[in-house]
């Protein structure tokens, strides 16, 4: 099916797929994008030459990252089947000497409440911290980051988990269609919390990128963007992944739903619908990590741009957590209005450190890529302040190899003592700490998994989410040595 570019004003479209060596030469040396097979846009574009090299390198980034997305696929299922293996005999020895023996050995089912995705071998914490309670600032940030690591996880998982640890209401988690991919590409769950009383609250959750999934991390790298009239240009994979249309993008309401396909936004607002009717005073929040960060701050930007006003009066919060950066300058200013008209409540996008993915697609004078809302920027040690911009917007630089590899180091000297620290929850996991070791060259890596943005919400100080920049503290003796060692990172 061909795709309808009416509904905006203006696009870009790259398809690495398309690009090959002499495409790419003779783009670099002519601004006329007609005869390129790589890059849609509208008849007689030009591109002044920085914007083109740059595209030229994120385009053979995202060829790289296609040439290995079979191998990494593979990879991601053998590791994860394996950890699942293991964990359902116990323990590694235990399974050899069943093994050995020639006793049962457990296996895994993939669709059970027990089998869990490599981020949850990250970090296996599934209890809500019990000192943070429903009224502190920092509860709607804590429960919404616990909600975008579970979203990463089976149905069977995410529904033991809010039924079983967090005694909520579990109201479905579904598979929407990506019209573009032509596939089932976008995941996110819906629960409740304290059903018909002032304090209802209902929780969307959307899952974000996964780990071994090149496909995502091409989304997450791509330069391709649409505008919108009167709202700016937004990150195409973005769009698509939210539900957009092939035949014509964005209409208000869908005519019919063809093949019984289910589109995220358009579910998820009638879902919302449905629910909020009941109770006057029931509010719902919206959160996602990474991948799903963007999602969730575009949900209600779809919504105000289809005058969804009486929903957006119910919406008390969008969480984000390692978010990339989804729009433009126009975009963000528009989005900034939709805050300042309290459209667009408490929007806190946390930020751990060097996480690489809020600092991509890159903000500069080539890409236009900006971002916006409240950042909530925490350190290596969980000190976390409201800044205006994140250390090293745009995490390639020369300048910063050497601090972020020191870094790294000094992260992974905290893994064995955290626990010690912070106390027996915060202990990383072996395959954290193993992450960590594998990626001391890289930090940005490791830095965007759960594990950091859980603690971080966690160590909040009680303020910071209500715009304060004070910070949280360790709760022991081991304070001062954490602060003198990070000092010297």
């Amino acid at each position: 099916m061909a795709c309808n570019k009416s509904f905006c004003s203006n696009y870009m479209l790259l398809s690495p797929e398309k690009a090959g060596l002499v495409d790419l030469i003779f783009f670099l040396f002519s601004s006329n994008t007609d005869k390129r097979k790589f890059i849609d846009c509208p008849k007689g574009t030009k591109i002044p030459f920085a914007p083109r090299w740059f595209i030229v390198l994120t385009i053979i980034v995202q060829i790289i990252l296609r040439l290995f997305a079979k191998p990494m696929a593979w990879i991601g299922n053998l590791l994860e089947k394996g950890l699942n293996l293991i964990h359902a005999n116990t323990n590694i020895f235990v399974l050899i000497y069943n093994i050995i023996k020639g006793q049962v050995v457990s296996i895994p089912d993939t669709t059970s409440a027990k089998y869990m995705s490599i981020l949850a071998f990250l970090d296996m914490r599934r209890t809500l911290d019990e000192n943070i309670k429903s009224g502190d600032s920092r509860y709607n940030p804590h429960l919404s980051i616990m909600a975008s690591k579970v979203a990463y996880e089976n149905s069977a998982f995410t529904e033991s988990t809010v039924t079983e640890y967090w005694n909520m209401d579990f109201l479905g988690f579904y598979n929407f269609w990506n019209d573009y991919l032509e596939q089932s590409a976008t995941q996110a769950f819906l629960f409740r919390k304290d059903e018909n009383t002032d304090s209802e609250l209902i929780v969307v959750s959307f899952r974000g990128t996964s780990p071994f999934d090149t496909l995502d991390w091409i989304t997450d790298v791509d330069l391709s963007w649409y505008e919108l009239p009167d709202v700016g240009k937004i990150h195409a994979g973005f769009l698509k992944a939210l539900g957009q249309q092939k035949d014509h993008g964005w209409p208000k309401d869908l005519a019919q739903v063809v093949g019984g396909h289910e589109y995220a936004y358009y579910t998820i607002r009638e879902k919302l619908r449905d629910l909020l009717k009941n109770n006057d005073n029931a509010k719902f929040i919206v959160s996602g990590h990474s991948l799903g960060g963007a999602l969730a701050i575009l949900f209600p930007a779809i919504l105000a741009y289809h005058g969804e006003t009486t929903l957006l009066k119910k919406l008390v919060g969008v969480y984000t957590f390692g978010q990339p950066r989804v729009g433009d300058e126009q975009f963000a200013e528009y989005m900034k209005d939709q805050i300042t008209n309290n459209l667009l409540p408490n929007y806190y996008r946390t930020v751990y450190c060097n996480d690489i993915v809020p600092r991509v697609p890159s903000d500069n004078s080539f890409t236009e890529f900006k971002h916006f809302g409240t950042c909530a920027y925490f350190n290596s040690i969980y000190k976390g302040r409201i800044v205006d911009e994140v250390p090293n917007k745009n995490y390639f630089s020369i300048i910063w190899l050497i601090p972020m590899i020191i870094n790294s180091i000094w992260e992974l000297i905290r893994s064995f003592i955290i626990g010690l620290v912070w106390g027996s929850e915060y202990k990383e996991t072996a395959l954290m700490t193993l992450l960590r070791v594998l990626c001391l060259f890289f930090a940005g890596l490791p830095a965007h998994c759960p594990p950091d943005y859980v603690n971080s919400t966690r160590l909040a100080s009680a303020d910071l989410y209500s715009g304060s920049s004070s910070n949280g503290k360790p709760k022991n003796k081991w304070k001062t040595e954490v602060d003198t060692l990070a000092r010297l990172v």
